[in-house]
């Protein structure tokens, strides 16, 4: 007779995710998992596999449920550059408020983090790195088309250096940054590019 796991397993990766988001994976050992999720370790074990196999869950999980779907948005918002100004005003907002403020993200965590050095980790870190450099990229290309862009920019090299300023935000905002502070940064930034 197959073994009934008396625990709903989405539940207990939400709890992880939540875990590693808040406390990262070097400073996260299994019996903390076991008092988040409240399920055993042997279980844990038999869903998830080792601590590892549960933090590549939880970074898919975060992926699916958090950065994708602002990537999303932001890919799919026609706007050009107010596209991009909304987007790290959302960035901004739900980094430095509410329950999460203060946890950065979980995937600029890793990238900080020993754990990048796992081929897994950074497979996914790279993943996640590609869907926003396209978004903005997208959106730097409309903006160009409608005459937004200082001349020469180049919507490529942008898109990657705006993607490295949403990592800073996600670390600042971690380290107790004042979002009026990053917000200042941003538009500097993002005044830079755009057309006098």
């Amino acid at each position: 007779m197959p073994d009934v796991k008396h625990f709903d397993p989405d539940v207990a990766l939400e709890s992880a995710v939540r875990l590693f988001w808040r406390q990262g994976m070097a400073s996260t050992g299994i019996q903390d998992i076991v008092t988040a999720t409240g399920v055993n370790r042997s279980s844990l074990y038999a869903t998830f596999g080792g601590k590892r196999e549960l933090y590549l869950a939880a970074l898919r999980r975060y992926l699916e449920r958090y950065a994708r779907p602002a990537f999303g948005r932001l890919a799919t918002d026609e706007r050009g550059l107010p596209a991009v100004v909304d987007f790290f005003d959302g960035l901004i907002d739900v980094r430095c408020s509410g329950e999460r403020a203060g946890w950065g993200c979980l995937l600029s965590n890793a990238h900080a983090g020993t754990e990048n050095s796992d081929p897994g980790v950074r497979a996914l870190l790279d993943q996640n790195h590609r869907h926003l450099r396209d978004a903005l990229h997208a959106r730097l290309v409309t903006a160009g088309t409608r005459g937004e862009l200082a001349p020469g920019t180049d919507p490529g090299a942008t898109a990657e250096l705006l993607a490295l300023l949403a990592y800073g935000v996600n670390l600042r905002s971690r380290a107790g940054a004042d979002a009026e502070e990053l917000r200042a940064t941003v538009a500097t930034a993002l005044r830079a590019i755009g057309r006098p």
